[in-house]
């Protein structure tokens, strides 16, 4: 492995090139973040001082956890919200900005199983970094894809404390590759979290895509449209339509992913990558109407507006957002 900028001898697992200082690993982001920020007001009496446990120190009520997270990384917006019936935020994402490559992890952790937000939270975290070494070996977009999602959901197992115990996710994570003739975008998912290509409006220029959903769900109500037997709409009505086929999770085994659960689309934009939990396509999964929403302004006002749709329309789980735009320009600043 060798630096881009200087072409000096680097480790794996380098974050910075020892000869020139280039920074190897990008700006990158993981949310939501779990230390505690500057503090508001409490829920239970409104004063705003807490001890050093988080306990306010009126009333003696335990600091409740932010509602939402977000950061800018200029090629990537991201977005995660509480919602408004889930007592925890139970999403995780993760991203990072390379020279020409943006990574992107989002994870939706599973209720019904025990500390799901730290399978999401460790999904999200490992597959981006997973991705991330594959590529600075070489790999191409489809292999580090596969090589951050083997890595997510070894990470995920790991998470269990004790046997039976099996926190779980849900995963997709995409690859945004720029080159001179067009983007490359590489997606890899679990599960029913999903991503979109969303062309902008009367963008129709020779070799850029439709607006499309890029992934399959891992779903019943996926296998009841694959069969032939309903269709998508009607499927989704059935009240079996979100359990998961395939999940990441000490108790999904070894390979836990189908045989294509790897897809790459070429495109030439205007138009905007969108990888999301299902908190936000359950109210809005139409390709289209995603679009309409998500071009036409700039990604983290976009990626806002998503998500407070899915808060007008109820907002009965976590919800999380991310958006790249093609084409994009260099990355502005650094959050690590």
């Amino acid at each position: 492995m060798i630096c881009p900028q200087c072409t000096a001898a680097v480790g794996r697992a380098d974050r910075f090139c020892e000869s020139c200082g280039h920074e190897l690993a990008g700006s990158r982001i993981a949310l939501p973040r779990h230390e505690s920020g500057p503090p508001g007001s409490c829920r239970g009496c409104g004063a705003t001082e807490y001890d050093a446990d988080g306990y306010c120190l009126a009333c003696g009520e335990l600091r409740g956890a932010p509602d939402r997270f977000e950061a800018d990384l200029g090629a990537v917006a991201v977005v995660t919200d509480r919602g408004i019936m889930h007592a925890h935020n139970e999403d995780a994402v993760a991203a990072a900005v390379l020279d020409d490559i943006a990574l992107i992890v989002v994870a939706d952790g599973v209720s019904t199983s025990e500390d799901p937000q730290a399978a999401s939270g460790a999904a999200a975290g490992t597959g981006v970094e997973g991705a991330r070494i594959a590529l600075a070996e070489g790999k191409s977009a489809a292999e580090a894809a596969m090589a951050g999602l083997a890595a997510a959901a070894e990470a995920v197992r790991a998470v269990a404390v004790h046997d039976g115990q099996a926190p779980s996710c849900t995963y997709v994570s995409a690859i945004v590759r720029h080159g001179p003739d067009g983007v490359d975008i590489t997606i890899a998912n679990v599960g029913d979290s999903r991503a979109y290509w969303l062309r902008a409006e009367d963008a129709d220029a020779p070799g850029n895509a439709p607006s499309q959903q890029l992934t399959v769900d891992d779903s019943w109500a996926q296998a009841l449209v694959d069969a032939g037997a309903l269709d998508a709409g009607s499927a989704m009505e059935d009240p079996r339509a979100h359990t998961l086929l395939r999940w990441l999770g000490a108790d999904s085994g070894p390979k836990p992913w189908s045989d294509n659960c790897v897809r790459t689309l070429r495109t030439t934009g205007p138009g905007v990558l969108l990888v999301c939990s299902d908190g936000l396509w359950n109210y809005l999964p139409d390709p289209a109407a995603l679009a309409a929403v998500a071009t036409g302004v700039d990604p983290m006002s976009a990626a806002r507006e998503l998500v407070e749709f899915a808060l007008r329309c109820g907002g009965s789980d976590n919800i999380t957002v991310a958006l790249a735009p093609v084409p994009w320009s260099a990355p502005s600043g650094e959050i690590s």
